[in-house]
Formats: C-alpha cells, structure tokens, sequence
C-alpha cells in the first residue's frame, strides 16, 4: 500500500495513536503523518503509507486552514484548555472591531514565540517536557507565516476565527498574544484543521470509514497522484472565506 491518507482525526487521541488505529486496519506497517495535531485538536491528518514516507516534508510545507475558538476571558499554563483555565481580571471588553483589527495585525511574516508546553526541544529534549517537570523554559521567537485570518464570530468571551498559516505556526501562541494586545486573556478552546494544501476535511475520512471499507481501497490516495497534488509549486494559498 503505497499512497495518502486523509484522514479526520477525532478529537481526544494523539496523531501517534491515531495513525497506529489506522495501520491496524491496513496492515501497513511502513507508514507515517505530516503535521502533528494536538489531541485536543480534530480534522485533517496526512498519513502517508508506504513510499508516501518521502512526501512528509512536501506536506509540511503545504499551507494549513484552521478554525479555532477561544476565550478571551480567562489563560492557561499552555494556553489552551488541556490545562486549567485561570481566569483574568478584564478592565474593558473589547469591541467586535477592535478584535477584527487586531487578528488583522497578525497577517503577514510574524515573530512567534511558541509556548513553552510545546514540542519544540531544547538541548534535545522537547519544552513540554521540561516545563512539566518545572524548569524554567524560554523559547527564542521564531518567524511564522500567516497568510489571512477572518474574524466568524465575537459572543464575548468567546472569539472564533479561522486562518491560514505556514508551518511552525502556533495558534495557541497567536491567542495568548491577542489577549495581550488586547488586555484580555487568551486560551484555545477549539481547533479544527479544515486543510493541508489541497487536502479538504470534506474529502477526509474517518477511522470508522476506513475500517467499514476494509477489502477495498477508496480512502487511498495512490503514490502518484499524491506527488502530483503535492509538487506545486510555489504551494497555493487556499482562499479567504467570504465570512
């Protein structure tokens, strides 16, 4: 079985997980994913099977849409609900444009620092894991590419929006400092990955599918056909929603 996957990954499980559920249905043991997603986090998940091995850094380097929710109200150790939520003293709410505009500020080539539970290593070892053991982790700011963020909704203290973003981009950290400009809080409460490249959540599959197609191969992407989708280049900029 050589070829991609598109998989909806469920919220709750890690991509690790995810893509050995999957394997235990193919049979393929040769196998990898492009783009790691939080377990917390839902939607597309590339999993590459077979010789799609070697397109994994085609994939990352593919533009990715999110939809994310998030409040405004409170923050987190990680900036995002996996932790507990701590609430912050707001002196004023902000208006539906003033949040518009400041998500606007984040359009463009971005420094980012990434929070510190993340999966970036220091001397070797991954952030997250010196952070939980509580040694004092500080991450240097990093370029990122955001291409356009739309505001969907302001219900305070509740904010979604959607965006499209390069890689190394940490939406958790694009909250955190919001709130900041803002004066507010800022914590990811939501996030679904709607998008890699070409590579749609409404031509994604679930596992259940995938284990109810079992004898045929309708959910594989075959080798070929995934290389082509993968090699344009530059990549395309999905477009920005109307709203």
């Amino acid at each position: 079985m050589d070829g991609l996957i598109n998989l909806n990954k469920p919220a709750g499980i890690s991509s690790a997980k995810a893509l050995y559920r999957v394997r235990s249905i193919t049979g393929q043991r040769r196998s990898g994913h492009g783009g790691t997603l939080d377990p917390a986090a839902s939607g597309v998940l590339l999993l590459c099977m077979g010789r799609a091995t070697r397109l994994v850094e085609l994939i990352m380097d593919q533009p990715k849409v999110y939809r994310s929710t998030a409040r405004l109200d409170v923050t987190s150790e990680s900036f995002d609900a996996d932790r507990p939520l701590i609430p912050v003293d707001v002196p004023g709410i902000p208006a539906e444009a003033d949040v518009r505009r400041g998500l606007g500020t984040f359009e463009g080539t971005i420094e980012q620092v990434p929070p510190a539970i993340s999966a970036v290593k220091v001397g070797g070892v991954p952030a997250y894991r010196r952070a939980l053991r509580g040694q004092n982790v500080k991450l240097r700011p990093r370029m990122a590419q955001v291409h356009w963020i739309q505001l969907h909704r302001l219900d305070w203290p509740e904010v979604e929006f959607s965006m499209a973003c390069g890689r190394g981009t940490y939406v958790r950290a694009l909250i955190r400092d919001l709130g900041v400009q803002l004066g507010t809080g800022g914590c990811l409460t939501g996030l679904v990955r709607e998008r890699i490249g070409p590579f749609t959540l409404d031509d994604s599959w679930s596992i259940e599918a995938i284990r109810e197609s079992t004898g045929r191969s309708d959910y594989l992407i075959p080798f070929e056909q995934a290389e082509a989708l993968l090699r344009d280049v530059p990549p395309t900029i999905p477009p920005r929603p109307d709203r």
